[in-house]
């Protein structure tokens, strides 16, 4: 799916294009999900300016819903809330199908992010969280997502902006219960050499291996000039099945002549905050003959 040929471009920041574009997204507690419910157009409209941009995957409004988060924020029923949430896969779908002009079909990625998310409270930048919580607690909180974006039929699962060990020994154990399905999983880091909760990358990356189902793992919504280093730290411990996904925040300039993409097994290659479509179409053009 995403192992052969050269590297994949993904889409940017989903939230910033949509309030680029007039969407008042700060301070909602379900953030981009809330569009969804209230202006679904709004969200095919993004996914359609990715695409345009030259984006090979566009990654669903889901990373802050949750069938619990909207049930309080929305007063739906359970119900609902589940087919909200797989909304999201076919308003990605719906969009692609749109596109669509004869060559390779763009990917929809079901984006999952972590507790911390549904917290709303910058945690998933700490996982300061999961010390209270147990791995089989954590594996109940993402199951019912990860079942909706998977029914839904996400060409892969992305687990996103995950801040601890405890919190990716969860989902890696929960996807073993969706046997048809491909995931990535990338995590947020506070330095060069350790995830947001302090433990080190390249012990991220073991727990990562251990899943067959993995088909990259990396890193998200960090700093750009801490990715090379991290990869750096883990590169002789990443399963040779898997390649490396990578989608910082605003400020990357990737160098293309320095061979990081061949060098790195470098795959799954966009942008998370203040990323916007004009930026994946500059990363488009670099990657052109990669």
């Amino acid at each position: 799916m995403i192992s052969d040929g050269g590297p994949l471009v993904l889409d940017g920041g989903l939230a910033t294009d949509l309030e680029a574009n007039g969407a008042k997204l700060q301070g909602d507690p379900l953030w981009s999900a809330r569009l969804l419910h209230t202006d679904p157009q709004a969200i095919r409209d993004a996914h359609y300016r990715f695409l345009l941009s030259g984006a090979d995957v566009i990654t669903t409004a889901t990373y802050q819903a949750s069938i619990p988060g909207f049930i309080e924020h929305l007063d739906m029923s359970a119900e609902c809330a589940r087919e909200l949430l797989m909304s999201g896969v076919d308003l990605a779908k719906e969009t692609v199908k749109r596109f669509e002009s004869g060559q390779k079909r763009p990917l929809v990625a079901g984006s999952v992010g972590p507790y911390g998310a549904f917290l709303h409270d910058g945690s998933e930048y700490t996982g300061a969280y999961a010390e209270q919580m147990s791995v089989e607690e954590l594996k109940v909180w993402h199951r019912p997502q990860i079942d909706c974006l998977a029914a839904a039929g996400a060409d892969v699962i992305a687990f996103e902006t995950i801040p601890s060990i405890k919190e990716a020994a969860a989902v890696v154990e929960v996807l073993r219960e969706f046997p048809n399905s491909k995931a990535w999983l990338s995590f947020s880091c506070k330095d060069e050499k350790r995830i947001s909760d302090g433990s080190l990358f390249t012990d991220a990356v073991q727990v990562a291996s251990r899943s067959t189902q993995l088909l990259a793992v990396g890193v998200n919504c960090c700093p750009p000039d801490v990715v090379e280093p991290l990869l750096d730290s883990a590169g002789s411990l990443r399963s040779t099945d898997m390649s490396w996904v990578v989608y910082p925040n605003s400020g990357e300039e990737w160098d293309t002549e320095q061979g990081i993409f061949s060098e790195q097994c470098l795959r799954l290659l966009g942008g998370c905050c203040r990323i916007g479509p004009a930026h994946i179409a500059e990363l488009r053009q670099q990657l052109k003959g990669c």
